[in-house]
């Protein structure tokens, strides 16, 4: 029935529809219209809904594909292979499988929807279709294990160059030591999960979640304080397949950059663009509270906090 209603908008692109049109089309009632038209809602399409006057189709969703992807991006590793999914509970579990597999370093999963997307910490990752980046990648750096939290923090670095270089006026910064925040609001969440055998990294799984063309009604009450969009921020809709390919093209650049040079200069790149550091904070940690102001990061990426008593703690994971 969903296919029908836009078949039949999609014939008249400067029209209005009824609802009592579209329900004679369908054999249905006009409750049942404005339930479909929910969903496909729901699903990425926009109309404009005039009372008296009925329903106009005024946009599509940004399909991705890999064709789409691929046609004009240059790196020479990250995301040459691609598998698409139209939805999965996680990219990050699909992707965990196929590293097992022998998928090669930078093979890229991409999902137009998560029904179970994993955020750090255990928590949920909102992921709607067709509104966002949610996408994971397979790594295999030559790198300890100790050095995996590294990572997290050069994904954290080429994402916020990359959002940077495609729309410069938004003051995008990282919140230690994952998210990418704009105004205070998250508009991005990283999560590397490893797998190692004795004390031998095997892979790192990226997952990386950009809300890029969600509006304020796509988001759970619970959310609409402290999440936001490329797209609400910016006023316009995005291409998500330009945003991937260009995060591919940062990421490979910092990444190369990472075996050559090590720690440092990602560390330095990192502090550059930080919300956290020079302010007062409260994190969470298995072990309590600890209060204090973020000073910097160390060689290992953890964050080094100093309290009133002059004293300091370092931080390998906790939440902000």
């Amino acid at each position: 029935m969903e296919h029908k209603i836009l078949a039949y908008l999609e014939q008249r692109p400067n029209e209005y529809v009824s609802g009592e049109q579209l329900s004679e089309l369908l054999g249905c009632t006009r409750t049942a219209v404005w339930k479909h038209i929910r969903s496909l809602r729901d699903q990425g399409y926009t109309f404009d809904a005039v009372s008296r006057k009925g329903y106009k189709l005024t946009g599509k969703p940004d399909k991705l594909s890999a064709a789409a992807i691929l046609a004009e991006l240059s790196t020479a590793v990250m995301g040459r292979s691609v598998k698409m999914y139209d939805s999965v509970d996680s990219t990050q579990t699909i992707a965990h499988r196929l590293a097992e597999e022998g998928a090669p370093e930078g093979t890229l999963v991409i999902a137009e929807v998560q029904t179970a997307g994993r955020g750090r910490m255990g928590k949920n990752w909102h992921s709607p279709k067709g509104k966002g980046v949610w996408m994971s990648l397979v790594l295999r750096p030559n790198i300890p294990v100790h050095f995996t939290p590294q990572l997290t923090l050069l994904v954290a670095v080429a994402l916020n160059r990359t959002i940077r270089k495609l729309e410069p006026s938004l003051p995008v910064a990282i919140k230690w030591p994952n998210d990418l925040l704009v105004d205070g609001r998250k508009i991005s969440g990283i999560l590397l999960e490893s797998n190692a055998e004795d004390e031998r990294l095997r892979h790192v799984i990226a997952g990386v979640g950009i809300s890029v063309n969600l509006q304020e009604g796509d988001y759970p009450e619970e959310l609409r304080g402290i999440a936001t969009s490329l797209r609400m921020l910016s006023g316009r809709e995005w291409s998500r397949s330009e945003l991937i390919r260009a995060f591919l093209e940062q990421f490979e650049a910092l990444y190369n950059l990472y075996d050559s040079e090590g720690f440092e200069p990602i560390r330095t790149a990192w502090e550059a663009s930080a919300y956290s550091l020079g302010r007062p904070i409260a994190a969470r940690t298995p072990r309590g509270v600890v209060e204090g102001v973020a000073e910097s990061i160390d060689e290992m990426g953890a964050l080094i906090v100093r309290h009133p008593d002059g004293s300091v703690t370092k931080l390998y994971s906790a939440d902000i």
